[in-house]
């Protein structure tokens, strides 16, 4: 099923819809700023199962949860001083950034340096979802079978409609993944270069 939401002017009642299957434990695709995403509630644990039998990977591969803005993110990890300072550079905006989880993240969401990645995408629709939800959603790529990306919400209907409860149509995008930023040791650490400018910081090994 699609259902279109306005991407500048997300209407209040079509988001109440989508938070309203998420709480039900449902999984959705979703728009953000770089890529359409899978995504479902933080502390649903068979729906984010659900992703993992969906994208056919291990458990252990990282999947990461979009926050609403920097305050929420200080609830869900611990951010060093001057992360805190790039990030309120960056955010919103085209970064994935690793930090130390808290207690609030689920088991089933941490690796085992207990890091999460963590978006505020420069998004409408995604971030509308999570402050009527009023806490994270997961984000991970919808990815084609050659690995590249979905920039299509019908494609993807096309593809897994029936296996998600609802295809969010916001909008044809630019498909890129973020940038990948570790912000856990002294200094930032680029691990991947996406779609966010990185060209400022070092590259990790």
């Amino acid at each position: 099923m699609i259902l279109k939401i306005n991407p500048v002017n997300p209407q209040p009642r079509l988001i109440r819809k989508v938070v309203d299957i998420l709480q039900d434990g449902g999984v959705i695709a979703y728009p953000t700023d770089t890529i359409y995403g899978l995504g479902c509630d933080l502390y649903q644990k068979e729906a984010i199962q659900r992703i993992h039998r969906l994208k056919r990977h291990r458990k252990s591969k990282r999947l990461s949860i979009i926050c609403a803005d920097l305050k929420d993110i200080s609830r869900y990890a611990h951010v060093p001083d001057y992360a805190y300072r790039m990030m309120k550079q960056l955010l919103p905006g085209a970064y994935t950034v690793i930090l130390e989880a808290t207690k609030l993240v689920p088991r089933i969401m941490l690796t085992d340096q207990r890091t999460v990645g963590i978006r505020v995408p420069d998004n409408a629709i995604s971030l509308a979802l999570v402050r009527e939800l009023g806490h994270p959603i997961i984000t991970t790529s919808v990815t084609k079978p050659d690995e590249s990306l979905y920039n299509d919400p019908d494609e993807i209907d096309e593809m897994f409609g029936k296996s998600l409860d609802i295809v969010i149509d916001g909008g044809r995008i630019a498909a890129r993944h973020s940038s990948m930023i570790d912000l856990t040791g002294d200094q930032p650490k680029v691990l991947r270069e996406g779609k966010g400018d990185v060209s400022f910081m070092p590259t990790g090994e």
